[in-house]
């Protein structure tokens, strides 16, 4: 690990969650940030396939490309499950985030990288395709200099007292009032 990492301040872990929409806007955000400030930021999205509509890169895949080398994204998903003409089983759903959890795991122990965002992987978790464990010991295992951001849903808020115990900040987002709600669908530049 370089020098200048060996002396900086330890890490933080930043919690966004909730059943509002700006979560991984919010995480982006961040990114943007660090990435002016020179530092290298590695975002892996969980139940995201990176392409929508199919072959077609997101706005936020797209645009983050433009930041490279200092900004990647990887996506590790397959999809929502059960939504959206979902075609996969569970248990491929869950295949896949376990995949990701791996990557995370082998990434956010490289030393590559001064912050790592694990998108949607409290939904993860809430959808079974992670086990809490899992997440809760990702977190526990940040190394001291690695600043971490961690997104996601617990709409039941079944365990999201426990992801907040390990964070160093959390915001919940809060939905208002949504689009979908009166039945409009998302809009390229906006939502993806």
């Amino acid at each position: 690990m370089p020098e200048s990492r060996k002396s900086r301040l330890p890490g933080q872990t930043l919690v966004f969650f909730g059943d509002g929409k700006g979560k991984t806007t919010a995480a982006f955000g961040i990114a943007l940030r660090a990435v002016g400030r020179g530092w290298k930021v590695l975002m892996i999205q969980y139940t995201k396939m990176g392409e929508w509509p199919k072959g077609e890169p997101m706005g936020e895949i797209a645009g983050a490309r433009r930041l490279a080398p200092d900004f990647e994204v990887i996506s590790t998903g397959i999809g929502f499950v059960n939504i959206l003409g979902d075609t996969f089983t569970f248990g491929e759903h869950r295949e896949a985030a376990q995949r990701g959890l791996e990557l995370a795991k082998e990434k956010m122990g490289s030393g590559e990288y001064e912050l790592v965002i694990l998108d949607e992987v409290i939904g993860a978790v809430s959808e079974g395709q992670i086990d809490l464990d899992q997440l809760l010991g990702l977190m526990k295992a940040k190394p001291r200099e690695l600043n971490l951001v961690v997104t996601g849903h617990d709409d039941a808020h079944r365990f999201i007292d426990h992801v907040i115990e390990l964070a160093d900040l959390a915001t919940e987002v809060k939905k208002v009032k949504h689009p979908f709600d009166t039945g409009h669908q998302a809009r390229k530049g906006l939502d993806y």
